[in-house]
């Protein structure tokens, strides 16, 4: 099955770990990855510190924990290689279209996959 299959049917809770340029470690529930094309995915992010962790480490981990009995699930091992600010992909790829206020930047930022691995 596919990235994109799998995040499409499949429910769960996800977790995306970053570190910046120090190593300082932050770890924040996001949605599933919007998966782009085999090899790559996409979260939307706003101006905290997991977008700032990306913009000075480009590798993160995105682990997702099935809602499932026991611990199913896939680790993702990613590195940013792009951000898009406010565009119309951002736009068109939000699943939940709650209240932005004006002054507040969305961030389209890309990963590669460089390794997909079970949860356990």
């Amino acid at each position: 099955m596919s990235l994109k299959e799998y995040f499409e049917k499949t429910k769960g809770v996800g977790i995306l770990s970053t570190a910046d340029e120090k190593g300082n470690v932050n770890a924040a529930i996001y949605a599933t990855p919007h998966v782009l094309e085999e090899g790559s995915v996409a979260f939307i992010m706003r101006q905290r510190l997991s977008h700032y962790n990306v913009t000075r480490n480009p590798k993160a981990c995105y682990l997702f924990m099935e809602n499932s009995p026991g611990y199913e699930g896939k680790r993702l091992y990613l590195t940013m290689i792009q951000e898009e600010k406010n565009s119309e992909q951002l736009i068109q790829l939000r699943r939940r279209h709650t209240q932005v206020s004006p002054e507040e930047d969305l961030y389209l930022v890309t990963f590669s996959v460089d390794e997909v691995r079970p949860l356990l």
